[in-house]
């Protein structure tokens, strides 16, 4: 505090409720982390190598990837530490940081999630033309435009945020700085400042998720018209993946920031933002790959090619 009245850092409380487990949380969430980087780094890597997968459908994954690894690193790494510290202290500049990295980051997946099911829809829906309009120029104008109004989309609510006052205390009940707890933490009189976020996630959530919901209902009636049934359970393979990161990512965002009122409690706030902040980029790695046979055998290759790469030296030397 300044004179006891502005505050200058918080304290992120996290699992404080759990004060026997923090050692077990740690490790867990750890190893989290880790098999999420590693997931999300083979994917990028896979498809950096394999040029059968030089296709825009994986160019948007390894744009989804990347932002996971970015996602998941603006929170996870200060979770931890806070799990071991005793203060569990984060500056007021660091913890806007972590609000804008979040939103930024959070509204781009959004994004990039509708573009990834208008692709699909082209491709089952429209594969004589697909090649044309999803060209690679198209495609990264796509994923740059996703990636720079996700940047946008994060200044208002960091902006709102950081011009209220913090006066009565500093502990957040939460373990990242996220809009609700910090909302319910302000002295000021946060009802403006709820209402412009409420509506600027509407727009950004809703909009994504109907474009999203449009695009994969134009697909199943796609794939209900194909005669045979491996053709049917081929292609909605590769879309049901999609799907499946999708209902979770949107399920969990909207429960939590498409309200008027920052009502939800503190325990029950955690528990959904371990979906999308933590149980999310883990699943998207398993969900796209392991269900996904021209990656696995992509992958495979690759391994392969190594593996026989790794053993020429010691075949050559008897």
């Amino acid at each position: 505090m300044i004179n006891g009245t502005l505050v200058v850092e918080f304290r992120l409380l996290g699992f404080h409720s759990l004060p026997g487990w923090q050692t077990l949380l740690f490790l867990v969430l750890l190893l989290i982390y880790i098999l999420s980087l590693m997931g999300n780094v083979a994917i990028i890597s896979v498809v950096w190598q394999e040029p059968r997968l030089h296709s825009p459908m994986y160019s948007f994954l390894q744009n989804l990837s990347f932002l996971e690894i970015c996602y998941t690193s603006t929170i996870m790494p200060k979770m931890l530490a806070n799990l071991l510290a005793e203060r569990k202290a984060i500056s007021f500049a660091g913890c806007m940081v972590q609000l804008y990295c979040f939103v930024f980051l959070g509204a781009t997946e959004c994004f990039l999630l509708a573009v990834m099911a208008y692709d699909r829809y082209l491709a089952v829906c429209d594969p004589l033309h697909y090649t044309a309009v999803m060209s690679d120029t198209s495609c990264v104008r796509l994923a740059a435009g996703s990636w720079v109004t996700g940047i946008f989309t994060g200044l208002l609510p960091c902006l709102l945020i950081s011009r209220l006052h913090f006066c009565a205390s500093n502990q957040i009940r939460h373990f990242f700085c996220d809009i609700p707890p910090l909302l319910q933490l302000s002295c000021s009189d946060t009802t403006t400042t709820e209402l412009l976020i409420f509506v600027l996630s509407l727009l950004v959530l809703v909009s994504c998720l109907l474009l999203t919901l449009v695009s994969y209902l134009f697909i199943v009636l796609a794939i209900l018209k194909i005669p045979s049934s491996t053709g049917k359970r081929k292609t909605f393979s590769t879309c049901g993946s999609h799907l499946a990161v999708v209902v979770i990512y949107y399920g969990t965002m909207i429960s939590m920031y498409v309200h008027p009122s920052s009502g939800l409690s503190s325990e029950l706030n955690k528990i959904i933002s371990v979906f999308y902040t933590i149980v999310t980029p883990l699943l998207n790695p398993i969900i796209y790959s392991l269900r996904n046979k021209d990656f696995r055998n992509a992958l495979k290759k690759i391994i392969q090619r190594q593996c026989t790469r790794g053993w020429r030296p010691y075949s050559g030397s008897h």
